[in-house]
């Protein structure tokens, strides 16, 4: 893999050949969107799937993100206990990441007994080597609620950019963190009414101190997007400010110091924490070291931009502090999801969600658009019907379906459904099966690099010539001589299969099965794409579309 294999980490353990791929964890308050799956879940699934194809020891793993202000903003507002709450979401968000195609080797939450506990552990360690302090602050409070007021129940106007109706704790225009008591015309989000200033005791990570081992890191890892990488060195050279770690809530990980009652952690202290309390929890249950494992894998965090902040500067600065845990080798970025040109929000109720999508169209429908229009950049993307229709229309239908459907269609109707048996091969066979070759290969690299639009341009590129392959042979004209066009086209079928699977695994897995091909498509290994594996005799079963018109 590019770049993968490095020598040592920061703790100086060499690398295996374990991957890990985590993805930012999904608030546990509401309905999975088209944006967290655009930049997040469904580029992590592509390239987890293909690692799988490729034989490589890969897991993915996730969990939902449990605590925080918009937690206890929604169980208030619904009348639930707020651990029942997120339960509920848990299994929710489970049922519509299957229903997806989006596959987790574990799927746990941040309220389990094993990141309650690690999260403590991590707060302890670093403030024994004195990365953390207490001191007070005037926080904002609301006289007609009664109560202080962190982060989300609070709105108003960024300091930095003058963006209006912004949560107090950052901007989701221009992507800062906005120290407490910082947002400018604050207002209630319960109420509505003007908060006051009031003075409590709050616990600061040292983040400052970390500013040189972080500029060091984030310099030296090659494997980091070099646009991201820039944007974060800018934040760093205008110089890092310590980072107010707990709130007063009643629903959090405890501050687990005995004059701290009351207090609870931050929920971007505990929710990255999460990616190494799953992969202990996963390799726990197979009796497997989980620190260990953590530390001599190489480990990808797949995110989006507008938590770019957080996974390279507090994650990293965080486990540079208690020493225990490697750093991540790849952060995959990607932008923000529009729709109509407005970002997609769950917390504005301006967005699609997975459910009411897959009330409408296949998921390998959705799988192959966003994996079409996503770059690997923090370039925003504009979701489209008509786009979206078109591209499906004649990409996945007119191209790719429609090779796949005229090559099996004229075996079933004009062999019995057996695969003729070659004969001589002439230049243009030749040619195909170099572009068969060219393809499997490029594909390959592609995703390898994390560039799946890239690799999906390049699968229906050769879709294409397929195509043009089979038009100029004919095989309507002359039954006998088209024989060993169809056997070399019914193999290239069966390559198609492997190289879409983990772009569009629910088609992939049907087409293997009207091939009639043993075992399952997920199963198969990536390498023999560019071989001819289906023998002459061999019979397929009785065609079916595969992809109607959206």
């Amino acid at each position: 893999m590019l770049n993968r294999m490095l020598e040592h980490n920061d703790l100086g353990v060499s690398y295996s050949s374990k991957i890990i791929v985590t993805t930012a964890l999904i608030y546990a308050n509401g309905e999975i969107h088209l944006g967290h799956v655009t930049s997040t879940y469904l580029p992590a699934d592509i390239f987890v799937r293909f690692c799988k194809l490729r034989g490589d020891d890969i897991i993915h793993l996730s969990a939902t993100d449990d605590f925080g202000t918009p937690i206890l903003i929604e169980a208030n507002r619904k009348g639930m206990n707020p651990q029942k709450f997120v339960d509920y979401w848990n299994q929710r968000d489970r049922e519509d990441f299957s229903n997806l195609g989006i596959h987790f080797d574990m799927f746990d939450k941040t309220s389990s007994k094993e990141n309650r506990e690690l999260t403590q552990y991590f707060f302890t360690k670093l403030h024994e080597k004195g990365y953390i302090y207490k001191r007070p602050i005037w926080q904002l409070y609301c006289e007609n609620c009664k109560k202080f007021l962190p982060d989300r129940y609070v709105k108003g106007t960024c300091p930095y950019c003058q963006s209006a109706d912004q949560y107090s704790d950052s901007c989701e225009n221009c992507g800062r963190i906005i120290p407490p008591g910082e947002i400018l015309d604050p207002h209630c989000v319960i109420c509505g009414s003007e908060p006051v200033q009031k003075e409590s005791e709050h616990y600061f990570f040292k983040l400052s101190q970390f500013s040189d081992r972080l500029k060091k890191w984030l310099t030296e890892n090659k494997n980091l997007q070099t646009d991201v990488k820039n944007y974060v060195l800018g934040w760093v050279k205008e110089g890092l400010k310590d980072w107010d770690i707990s709130r007063d809530l009643p629903w959090g990980i405890p501050v687990p110091l005995k004059e701290a009652e009351g207090k609870v952690l931050y929920v971007w202290f505990n929710n990255h924490i999460g990616y190494i309390s799953t992969a202990k929890k996963y390799f726990a249950e197979r009796q497997i070291d989980g620190n260990q494992a953590w530390n001599s894998a190489t480990i990808y965090h797949f995110i989006g931009k507008d938590i770019a902040y957080h996974h390279y500067l507090y994650l990293p600065a965080m486990r540079m502090g208690v020493g225990d845990f490697k750093l991540p080798d790849f952060i995959p970025t990607r932008g923000y999801f529009t729709l109509e040109g407005r970002k997609f929000s769950k917390s504005r109720e301006w967005f699609i969600s997975v459910r009411e999508f897959l009330d409408k169209f296949p998921p390998d429908y959705l799988r192959f658009y966003l994996a079409g229009i996503t770059p690997y950049s923090q370039a925003d993307v504009n979701f489209n019907w008509s786009e979206f229709r078109k591209r499906i229309n004649t990409e996945l239908i007119a191209n790719i379906g429609n090779f796949i459907h005229r090559v099996l269609t004229f075996i079933w109707n004009n062999y019995d459904g057996m695969v003729p048996e070659t004969e001589t091969l002439d230049q243009l066979d030749r040619t195909l099966l170099d572009e068969l070759r060219n393809a499997v290969k490029e594909v390959a690299q592609e995703i390898d690099r994390l560039e799946l639009s890239k690799g999906l341009r390049r699968i229906t590129k050769f879709t294409t010539f397929c195509n043009q392959y089979f038009q100029r042979k004919t095989p309507w004209k002359d039954k006998d001589r088209a024989k060993t066009a169809l056997y070399l086209c019914a193999n290239i079928v069966r390559s198609l299969a492997i190289l879409l699977e983990p772009y569009i695994p629910f088609s992939a897995e049907k087409l293997w099965e009207q091939l009639n091909l043993q075992g399952v498509v997920h199963k198969q290994a990536w390498n023999t794409a560019s071989e001819l594996k289906i023998p002459t005799g061999h019979k397929i079963n009785e065609p079916r579309i595969l992809f109607e018109k959206a």
